[in-house]
């Protein structure tokens, strides 16, 4: 496990990248892609695409977790049933972390780094994207350690 990224997205987030386009970045190094085109893939992403909608952290890391789980080309209705699954349960997770998962409703919440968010507490964050950023990476790696 690469235990900088958290650290990775929270600087790409200071960089001015979006809460997706950091997250997706972070996992470059698992999921082949490059930062560049993690960049472009995830930039329509932030501010729930526009719409205050998905939190862009979020899709940054469902679309890590999507890269991580190829799709068996034999079975692509099974395959949709895993990526959803796993899509579900990471976002059961951040749920129950922040109260909610819409962009405009995470932001009304003012959430303070405590001990289920222990990325964000150890990096000292006390910005709201920034939370959200690292926690995202933190519960995409807590997944992917699972698998084993």
């Amino acid at each position: 496990m690469h235990t900088n990224r958290c650290e990775l997205a929270d600087n790409y987030h200071k960089q001015g990248y979006n809460c997706c386009q950091s997250v997706l970045a972070a996992f470059s190094d698992l999921t082949g892609l490059s930062e560049q085109a993690s960049f472009d893939l995830g930039g329509g992403f932030g501010s729930g695409a526009g719409t205050g909608e998905l939190c862009g952290a979020l899709s940054g890391a469902i679309m890590a977790l999507g890269l991580l789980t190829p799709v068996d080309m034999t079975d692509p209705v099974g395959s949709k049933k895993r990526t959803v699954a796993q899509a579900k349960e990471l976002q059961k997770r951040f749920s129950e972390k922040f109260g909610a998962l819409r962009c405009q409703d995470l932001l009304k919440n003012k959430f303070t780094p405590d001990d289920t968010t222990p990325a964000a507490k150890t990096l000292g964050l006390t910005g709201h994207c920034a939370i959200m950023v690292v926690t995202a990476v933190e519960i995409v790696e807590a997944m992917l350690a699972e698998r084993g």
